[in-house]
């Protein structure tokens, strides 16, 4: 029942910026999650927390975009950003949304960014 729907992606320059959302829709329960979370996935590596914020506000960032993205949220934890600046060729990749509440966790569909040198 429950959908992430993420924006679009895209291609930016280095040095660029983008800013990814991430939209809950429900069926018929809603749920209140407790963490949102963006997670990425590049080509031939493992798929890696890129930023997380909980519902009492507390965020996390990955080592590799710590300075460089924010993520932020709606107060109703049904919609999360994630604003990335000073794009690194690195940072190319599939980025996931994430949702969870305890044992229920949902994923979005991904959405590609790419970043060229």
């Amino acid at each position: 029942q429950v959908q992430l729907e993420e924006s679009e992606g895209g291609l930016v320059e280095a040095g660029g910026s983008l800013r990814l959302s991430c939209s809950a829709s429900y069926g018929i329960d809603t749920i209140n999650f407790n963490v949102l979370a963006w997670y990425r996935q590049a080509p031939g590596k493992q798929r890696e927390l890129v930023a997380s914020i909980t519902r009492g506000g507390t965020k996390n960032y990955g080592d590799a975009v710590k300075g460089r993205f924010t993520i932020s949220r709606t107060s109703a934890m049904t919609t999360t950003f994630l604003q990335m600046n000073s794009l690194k060729p690195e940072d190319t990749a599939v980025y996931y949304c994430y949702a969870a509440r305890g044992s229920l966790v949902y994923w979005g569909q991904g959405t590609q960014v790419t970043v060229s040198s």
